[in-house]
Order: structure tokens, then C-alpha cells, then sequence
């Protein structure tokens, strides 16, 4: 399914945020690291301390991609800057629905510099917490038991 580009966001973000749509829609995660600046920051919903850094950004993403169901992407905001974008969402993860948003912003180069994810209802964070926890735990600081 091919994803709307929200109008205003820069032309090199625009070029990114296509790519993004694109890998997500194939599957094809190998080109992930690519969006992303060296010094791009990940900020987690079940994290207080956000995780710096191109590596950790892209396990976090590659592994959050094996456990949400369902993904959709249905609504997209630009800043008036055109640097950064708002990506609504809907999921599901071990049976709970959720809801969230990934708030992105861009360099000049289009790079990804910072990924922010929110996610509500609570349920579905902590579900969501769990199976994030199980996976990566120790790798990216997160309790095995979940949020």
C-alpha cells in the first residue's frame, strides 16, 4: 500500500520517509540503517532514557517489526519547517490493540536524526513493553518482564 507523503516536508526528508514506507511495506529491512543519521536518537515509550545511535535505533526497529500485527499507517502531519513528520498508527501485539504515533525528524540531508515512538492504551504499551523486553532485553537495557 502506498503511503501519502505529508505536503510541506522537505524534499530530501520526503525521499526518506519513501523509503521508510517502502521498506516497511517489503519487508526488506536491510537498507533500514541507511535512513538513519550516525548520531540519530531512538526514544523509546517504554524507556525513560532515550538510546542514542544508528546501531540501537536500527535493532529496536528491526525487532519491533517482528512483534506488531496488523501494522497500518493512517494519518501524516508535516511540520511547517519541514524537517520533521507525524506518522499515526494502529496495531496489535500479543492480542492487544494499540495505538501510536512515530514522531521523525530530518537534516538537511534527509538523514533521520531523531525517531520518538508513543503508543497508548496502556494495555497495548505493556503488551507491547513484554514482547520488546523478551526480545532485546539486555541488549538495549529493557526488563525481561516487560514494562
Amino acid at each position: 500500500m502506498t503511503q501519502p507523503i505529508p505536503a510541506g516536508l522537505a524534499a530530501p526528508a520526503q525521499a526518506t520517509l519513501s523509503a521508510w514506507h517502502a521498506i516497511l511495506g517489503s519487508g526488506d529491512l536491510d537498507a533500514l540503517d541507511t535512513l538513519f543519521a550516525e548520531d540519530v536518537v531512538f526514544r523509546s515509550p517504554v524507556a525513560h532514557t532515550p538510546y542514542p545511535g544508528r546501531n540501537v535505533t536500527t535493532l529496536v526497529l528491526r525487532t519491533v517489526t517482528t512483534i506488531l500485527e496488523d501494522f497500518r499507517y493512517h494519518r501524516s502531519f508535516a511540520t511547517d519547517d519541514g524537517a520533521s513528520v507525524v506518522l499515526e498508527f494502529n496495531a496489535t501485539v500479543a492480542g492487544k490493540s494499540l495505538k501510536g504515533i512515530d514522531m521523525i525528524r530530518f537534516d538537511a540531508d534527509g538523514k533521520i536524526i531523531e525517531f520518538e515512538v508513543m503508543v497508548r492504551p496502556a494495555t497495548g504499551l505493556q503488551a507491547l513493553g513484554a514482547a520488546m523486553g523478551a526480545k532485546l532485553g539486555d541488549k538495549v537495557g529493557l526488563p525481561k518482564t516487560g514494562a
